[in-house]
């Protein structure tokens, strides 16, 4: 049986619709043996109604504390999903080191003041290339901070369904090299199957790229409700398989390990 963990779960904390208790009864059904919450944070953007209060990260992390000594079959961790803004690096550490976390994922939404998931009319008028292209730069951008052990849904423009007209394997590439260098893990995040993409991220041409790489890898549902918490997993373990991974990355106080599956 393969040991399944589901890293990036929102609640009603940021912008999830189930609160922390509903995911710990949908993970014994979907036989998930760790879950990890990890709410949004924006540090440098307001009224962002999206997002966890940064002056409320402890009130959270406190009352996830409270759920994993009342919980018992399931091991929960205890995460962010940060916003990667370039330029604020030190910043956000200052912020962050303040905090006894599992894991930090970084993510980027953000290019220039709106994010590339608000809508398709973010894409109006505007070069999908050259969108592209800025987009893996901020991304590289995170993977070489050395804030995260985890990038999110690394291409997130693929949201809406634009593509680019040139081949982007050369961005896969140059991401995926510098996701080694740094020796960060990236997730299959199978929330793309419920956006108008409808796939996951990474895309999945790309995959054998960070094989090559030996990036750490791990499966994650991105879930805003609990009723999608492992959702699409097996279909993506077996992707994974064919594409050559056998492990999966599991974290415990920001230190990783290798798991086979």
């Amino acid at each position: 049986m393969v040991y399944k963990t589901d890293y990036h779960i929102h609640t009603t904390f940021s912008d999830g619709r189930s609160s922390p208790e509903d995911y710990i009864t949908a993970a014994q059904e979907a036989e998930i043996r760790e879950i990890g919450f990890s709410e949004h944070l924006s540090l440098f953007k307001e009224n962002q109604h999206w997002c966890l209060d940064p002056g409320r990260v402890q009130v959270y992390l406190d009352y996830i504390d409270n759920l994993i000594k009342d919980t018992r079959n399931i091991i929960i961790r205890k995460a962010l999903e940060i916003d990667y803004i370039p330029q604020r690096e030190k910043e956000t550490e200052e912020f962050l080191s303040r905090f006894n976390l599992d894991y930090r994922i970084g993510s980027v939404h953000y290019l220039g003041e709106k994010t590339v998931d608000s809508g398709p009319e973010f894409y109006d008028g505007k070069n999908i290339d050259l969108l592209y292209e800025s987009y893996f730069d901020h991304v590289i951008g995170a993977v070489d901070s050395g804030l995260f052990d985890i990038i999110g849904h690394c291409d997130l423009i693929r949201i809406h369904g634009f593509k680019p007209a040139c081949n982007p394997e050369h961005l896969y590439r140059k991401l995926a090299k510098a996701l080694r260098r740094n020796d960060i893990a990236f997730e299959l995040n199978t929330n793309g199957r419920n956006r108008p993409l409808a796939d996951f991220y990474p895309d999945r041409r790309f995959l054998s790229i960070f094989k090559e790489e030996n990036v750490p890898v791990c499966v994650n549902s991105d879930a805003h409700l609990s009723g999608r918490l492992g959702q699409y997993f097996d279909e993506a373990y077996e992707l994974l398989r064919y594409t050559g991974f056998s492990e999966m990355a599991v974290f415990e106080g920001r230190k990783r390990k290798m798991v086979p599956f």
